[in-house]
């Protein structure tokens, strides 16, 4: 069986990274399915159910922005990292100084999302469904997460409160903010849009031809990317 949440999210900023692009970064033009279950599980996560994505609904127009970002070029060696825990004098920071590089971002500006999800239970013990809905609901009417959640990237940060929660368009909240704005694109092709990592493979991507319908997009289930 399955059982529904859903929940609004918005953010200053979002970057749902295309990985085709190799060196800059540019989003997505819609959050994908695995970002969306990542705010969820940051919210409730438990190892007796999965989330499962069914829809994301467009509020505002979709935007983007042209930023400038300070990133490494390459990962930290676990070795400089051992070195400078026993003798606290190794050239860590240098480190970071040296491969410091300011790169190009195509970012989303100003987002507001619905995500409509269920969970699915992994196996036969703590199957409350019950249980587990109070608890989501609860946390999310209070703000209450394990991290915050971010929108993409870590340091895009995501508000997120019920689906007719106040928000900085609608600071009353109710059905209307629900609703998109015009300008939401009523039916676009996206493309090949990630649809998330198949754990049970291998950590294998699957990708789905997302599309906007009526302001919404809905990802395929795992079973329909495989195939």
């Amino acid at each position: 069986m399955a059982f529904g949440v859903s929940l609004k999210v918005w953010g200053e900023y979002a970057c749902f990274t295309r990985p085709e692009m190799k060196v800059e970064r540019v989003s997505y033009d819609v959050m994908t399915p695995s970002a969306a279950r990542g705010i969820i599980e940051a919210i409730y996560w438990k190892p007796a159910i999965r989330w499962v994505v069914d829809a994301i609904t467009i509020l505002n127009p979709i935007r983007f922005e042209n930023i400038r970002r300070n990133e490494l070029a390459n990962k930290l060696p676990l070795s400089t990292v051992t070195k400078a825990m026993k003798d606290g004098v190794s050239p860590v920071e240098k480190f970071i100084e040296t491969d410091r590089q300011q790169r190009a971002s195509l970012v989303l500006r100003d987002v507001r999302y619905i995500i409509e999800a269920h969970f699915e239970f992994t196996g036969p013990d703590d199957n409350n469904d019950g249980k587990h809905l109070d608890i989501f609901n609860r946390r999310l009417a209070k703000g209450q997460c394990f991290h915050r959640p971010c929108l993409g990237c870590r340091e895009f940060a995501a508000h997120f409160g019920p689906a007719d929660c106040p928000d900085p368009v609608f600071p009353n909240g109710g059905p209307e903010s629900m609703r998109p704005l015009p300008g939401v694109p009523d039916d676009k092709d996206l493309g090949w849009m990630l649809l998330d990592l198949d754990y049970d493979n291998d950590m294998e991507a699957r990708f789905f031809p997302a599309k906007i319908d009526h302001g919404v997009v809905r990802p395929w289930k795992m079973e329909e990317a495989k195939a």
